[in-house]
């Protein structure tokens, strides 16, 4: 009898052990996963901030090339041979 309430004991204890392994594993997992969709979401928001830098410097580069073509052409038409009614 006592043999037998020992393996009892035992098997109780043991139960009680893996369950609070398996609630330490959840809780571990959770936190990873908290942390993860909060990296996620800094992620997200960075290259939002970048996207939207590369954007305006993607304009900026439009626009000074647009002026660069401009001022060659200017200048070519300001070098024209003499006579020439683009002078």
């Amino acid at each position: 009898h006592t043999n037998y309430m020992d393996q009892v004991q035992q098997d109780v204890q043991l139960d009680w052990n893996q369950r609070e392994y398996i609630d330490l594993i959840g809780f571990t997992l959770k936190r990873m996963t908290d942390f993860l969709n909060q990296f996620d979401v800094s992620c997200r928001s960075k290259i939002a901030q970048l996207n939207e830098k590369l954007t305006l410097l993607e304009r900026k580069v439009d626009f000074i090339e647009a002026r660069i073509k401009r001022d060659e052409l200017v200048a070519a038409g300001k070098q024209a041979a003499p006579g020439d009614p683009a002078n």
